[in-house]
């Protein structure tokens, strides 16, 4: 039987465990707050996240990273992008020679403007053919409820993309595998960052044309930052591009969105974040985004109005009059 570690007990977290535990593996989930995780070890229920969701019996719970880790395939890492390296320091000492870890992170490291797949590889000191990423239109609450989805598994070794394939699919959630995993991780990251923009304009009560607007063009910044960085620009039309990306951009339960839709009509960044209580990726990997592509000169002004909003307090309105006035130029990628 495959065995699986989880870092992470928020809601994609124990949806993929769950996945994981449907499609016939031994599960186990790790989390720092013992009354939950023996909430979940003796119940087969996440009450904080996912209410009223049964886990399978082969998923468990520790807060013991190392007995999550004792024989685990996949080590599946779940945790906000930006915790990623400090956590990962304490356990990649833990994890046996032919572990693999996968990345369900959707968001680019301040400061080093890294992908997370590099990080891992960094400090974990394995190469990419023992990192794998899963991304897609994966909006957590859905799949839950077992809810037809589809994701696509990336590792440059195929034969490792398709053992994690193998490890994930259920009759409800169906995997693709690729090598591209530059593609999907930007695919996943830079559609945080558009959904906070299409999250905006709906609360400034603008139309679908508006939103259609941001969400294709965003879909050409993305893809311009993916063929700088040598992905392939096909990847940007599938799952983990276009698919994600309209997931996030038009769902009620895609948290950057929700954040964005608060910014539009007029809370602040604090309000916004007391209310939504849970990480929106996008409001910090926006700056590391902007941060990466400019380090590959490319402009991505749909990211860069979102910073303005997000981290330099400029309203939504000047931002949008600002984008509007750029110059007409013929549409390409």
């Amino acid at each position: 039987m495959t065995r699986c570690a989880v870092f992470g007990t928020g809601s994609w977290g124990t949806a993929f465990a769950m996945i994981l535990g449907d499609a016939g593996c031994e599960v186990t989930l790790w989390g720092r707050r013992k009354e939950l995780v023996d909430t979940i070890a003796g119940t087969h229920r996440n009450p904080d996240y996912l209410p009223g969701v049964q886990l399978p019996e082969t998923v468990t719970a520790t807060t013991d990273p190392a007995a999550a880790l004792a024989g685990a395939d996949f080590a599946v890492l779940v945790v906000p992008s930006q915790t990623l390296r400090e956590n990962l320091a304490s356990w990649a000492p833990l994890m046996g020679p032919r572990t693999v870890l996968v990345s369900l992170m959707k968001g680019i490291e301040l400061g080093t403007a890294k992908r997370m797949s590099e990080v891992i590889g960094e400090v974990a000191g394995v190469g990419p053919e023992r990192v794998a990423v899963v991304s897609g239109p994966n909006l957590a609450g859905e799949i839950a409820n077992r809810q037809p989805a589809a994701t696509v598994v990336a590792c440059a070794d195929e034969a490792v993309a398709k053992r994690l394939q193998t490890a994930c699919h259920t009759p409800y959630f169906r995997p693709y595998t690729n090598t591209d995993v530059i593609g999907c991780e930007l695919g996943g990251a830079v559609k945080n960052v558009i959904g906070l923009a299409v999250g905006m304009a709906d609360g400034m009560g603008l139309g679908d044309n508006t939103k259609a607007t941001l969400m294709t063009r965003g879909l050409a910044e993305t893809t311009r930052l993916g063929v700088a960085l040598g992905a392939d620009p096909y990847t940007f039309a599938g799952l983990a591009g276009m698919g994600d990306l309209v997931a996030t951009c038009s769902s009620p339960l895609s948290r950057n969105h929700t954040f964005g839709f608060n910014l539009g009509r007029g809370m602040t960044v604090a309000e916004t974040v007391a209310v939504t209580k849970q990480t929106a990726e996008g409001v910090k990997s926006c700056e590391s985004v902007l941060d990466l592509a400019r380090r590959n000169g490319v402009d991505m002004p749909i990211v860069s109005a979102v910073v303005d909003v997000v981290h330099h307090g400029r309203p939504t309105q000047e931002v949008l009059a600002q984008l509007m006035a750029r110059s007409a130029k013929p549409e390409r990628r």
